[in-house]
């Protein structure tokens, strides 16, 4: 279904065209080497997509990803990829959140939003107002927190194996034991009386 608003051509002008276009929900843009993205108000994003792909001919929402800055009062950053088919050329439209506040869903303006907004929620537990099934898609049943987070421990919580004598997988608690390994906490420019480990007898011969 087309809309009957009039086209607005891609040209080196665009993030101008688009602040027109959008108007209130346009909070900033950036253009360099030649990749163009613009920060939006959250709760404009699906207008603002919809005004992209009927004006614009962004025809196709591309990806849905997660950044997240933890130092920021809104901490992710969610961005959207659209790509004009007919024009060739890309854009990025980019919202912030937090924690607590949901960004509206695209699934009015994308159906293919569905699945990229599970996945941002289960690596990073951004929730999204109005998806229809907003469940974990990539991680497993009952995993615990979200393991694109920076602060998400390296380990993890969990480890899963597979028990030969009961023949089935198994849920671990993550244990990291210490005791064979060999920490040496000197280095090469600690001075003159350190020596390598292993090569004591180059300062035998000096």
């Amino acid at each position: 279904m087309h809309s009957n608003t009039p086209r607005i051509p891609v040209r080196e002008g665009i993030v101008d065209d688009v602040k027109a276009a959008i108007g209130e929900a346009f909070l900033g843009a950036k253009d360099e080497v030649g990749e163009i993205s613009i920060d939006v108000t959250r709760e404009s994003v699906a207008d603002v997509l919809r005004t992209l792909r009927d004006r614009f001919e962004y025809q196709q929402l591309m990806e849905i990803a997660g950044v997240d800055y933890p130092a920021r009062p809104e901490r992710f950053e969610i961005v959207y990829h659209l790509l004009s088919v007919t024009r060739n050329h890309r854009i990025r439209i980019r919202v912030a959140t937090d924690e607590e506040q949901p960004v509206p869903t695209v699934t009015t303006v994308f159906p293919v939003a569905g699945w990229l907004e599970r996945e941002v929620f289960d690596l990073y537990g951004v929730l999204f107002d109005g998806n229809p099934d907003l469940r974990r898609i990539l991680t497993d049943y009952g995993f615990r927190g979200h393991p694109l987070r920076k602060d998400f421990p390296l380990t993890g919580f969990v480890e899963v194996r597979y028990d030969n004598q009961q023949r089935r997988v198994v849920y671990e608690p993550v244990k990291l034991p210490q005791e064979y390994r060999s920490f040496d906490f000197l280095s090469p420019w600690e001075g003159t009386e350190y020596a390598l480990p292993g090569d004591e007898k180059a300062k035998g011969s000096a």
